[in-house]
């Protein structure tokens, strides 16, 4: 008899000569429906599913068979429990309360199956819980933001991305992502099933423009101009509109509206993984209105004594905003890439201070600034007609005791 799914029962029946195994295992019974299923897939490896169906066993022997043939479950990991009796099988003495166990397993050679031999001291259906390894079933997560048109607030909205290739379906699941909590969807055979989470309007949101050579190179070599790459800033805490938990990596879909309230796209980039309390930077793009033309000013070398010397590196800036509204930019420097780009590389730790040459107000960022990056903010107006206001800044950095 051809296997209808993945679980059969088989009712060792007792007869005056012992049956062989093959006759031992005649099938007795259709597929019993699943009651319940519940899939796991917190982890990025492995999917936990976990199913209850109920089965009607005889007092006696009873042979429970799971076979799983075209399908990805790792045998290895399959687990079946007795969960207990449906109904009132017998009355409420606690002495003549009715006992089910499983006594031992086997694998049918040749078969993608386990079978279970079941005892059980009455007649009546029992629910039983089978759980395993899956493979082929994943998730993935996606965003969609969409910004205001005066970027200072954001729509953005959470799905969750269920392929099953499994070759199995389920219908009526519940399903656990690792973030969030549950939800009820069925899985089909060989889909993909997109599921929106949660959505949060007016999430704010920083723009930001930043220079970084060691980071993002020139957009014009030949004439010094750097690359302003813009993104969207989301913080995740509670003053923010988040914060309720981390927000997992995933591509984001990026959207703004304009005007009259029409949402245009404007790209798209991979959120990282964002812990409460962090930060996740979006790629908008590189700015083609904000110019940037950055040289060496001076390099000047004072010695100390023996092969030791202190050097004065300034770094200029020709910053100009052609965009209509006042900016800030986040100018941003590698201590070690500028040590070499001036000849100073060494294997020795950069011993530096920043000089009293330096044009930057306020001083570097203490947040985003560390002993080997140092970022700065410069406030850049708006343009006046068609024409844009020069900004130059210095950065003078002084570098102690180089060999």
């Amino acid at each position: 008899m051809k296997r209808i799914g993945l679980l059969s029962l088989v009712v060792a029946m007792a007869l005056p000569l012992v049956p062989n195994p093959a006759e031992a295992r005649v099938k007795l019974i259709t597929l019993p429906v699943r009651e319940r299923v519940e899939v796991q897939l917190d982890h990025a490896h492995a999917t936990l599913v976990e199913e209850e169906r109920i089965v009607p066993l005889v007092a006696g022997a009873n042979q429970v068979d799971f076979s799983w043939a075209n399908t990805r479950i790792d045998p290895g990991t399959i687990v079946f429990r007795v969960i207990g009796y449906e109904g009132e099988v017998v009355g409420k003495n606690p002495a003549t309360q009715p006992e089910v166990n499983v006594l031992s397993v086997s694998y049918p050679p040749g078969e993608s199956a386990l079978v279970w031999d079941v005892s059980s001291s009455h007649s009546g259906p029992v629910r039983v819980r089978i759980s395993y390894l899956l493979g082929g079933l994943s998730k993935s997560f996606n965003y969609r933001a969409v910004a205001e048109h005066d970027e200072s607030t954001l729509t953005l909205a959470r799905y969750i991305r269920v392929q099953n290739f499994a070759n199995e379906q389920y219908q009526d699941t519940q399903i656990h992502a690792g973030l969030g909590g549950q939800f009820s969807k069925p899985i089909g055979l060989n889909e993909t099933k997109e599921i929106l989470i949660e959505k949060i309007a007016d999430v704010p949101i920083l723009k930001t423009y930043t220079c970084d050579l060691a980071q993002y190179g020139y957009l014009d070599p030949a004439q010094k101009k750097l690359r302003v790459p813009m993104h969207y800033v989301l913080t995740n805490d509670e003053d923010h509109g988040l914060g309720g938990e981390s927000l997992p990596h995933g591509k984001v879909r990026i959207f703004q509206k304009d005007s009259t309230g029409t949402t245009a796209f404007t790209g798209e980039d991979w959120g990282s993984f964002t812990p409460i309390d962090d930060k996740m930077k979006l790629y908008l793009g590189t700015a083609q209105d904000v110019v940037v033309k950055r040289t060496i000013e001076r390099r000047d070398r004072t010695k100390v004594g023996g092969n030791l010397s202190h050097f004065d590196v300034i770094v200029k800036y020709e910053i100009e905003n052609f965009k209509d509204q006042a900016v800030v930019l986040d100018i941003a420097e590698q201590i070690n890439n500028l040590r070499n780009e001036t000849g100073l590389g060494s294997n020795q730790q950069a011993e530096w201070v920043i000089g009293e040459q330096t044009t930057f107000t306020g001083g570097p960022d203490a947040e985003e600034s560390s002993q080997h990056r140092v970022l700065f903010h410069a406030e850049l107006p708006a343009r006046a007609g068609d024409k844009a206001e020069k900004i130059v800044h210095m950065l003078h950095l002084q570098f102690r005791n180089q060999f």
